[in-house]
């Protein structure tokens, strides 16, 4: 039984690795990047199943928090950059660093 749950976080972690590779809006982007790491925490909680220990579970549970503080991060960035460029295209974003006058 454990092999359908690691078959399915597998299928979510590639759909997700597709669509962060493969769009350009930074929220389709950060939405791929969650569902990646949904799969793992999927896979995380099988393994705890499977091996009758708690410490997949409890690690699992931590991640999910961190991954609600970094959704918070992430998205008050979205719609910083979204304010002051009108745009949430990668491309857009090229140069990471500020531009200095000479």
């Amino acid at each position: 039984m454990p092999e359908y749950y690691l078959a399915l976080a597998a299928l979510l972690f590639c759909i997700g690795l597709v669509g962060a590779v493969s769009r350009r809006n930074l929220f389709v982007i950060y939405m791929s990047i969650e569902l990646m790491l949904n799969a793992i925490n999927l896979m995380l909680a099988t393994f705890a199943r499977a091996q009758n220990d708690h410490g997949g579970t409890v690690m699992a549970l931590l991640l999910i928090a961190v991954i609600a503080s970094e959704a918070a991060v992430f998205l008050s960035m979205i719609i910083t950059l979204f304010r002051t460029n009108r745009t949430i295209d990668a491309d857009f974003f090229t140069n990471l660093s500020q531009e200095q006058n000479p």
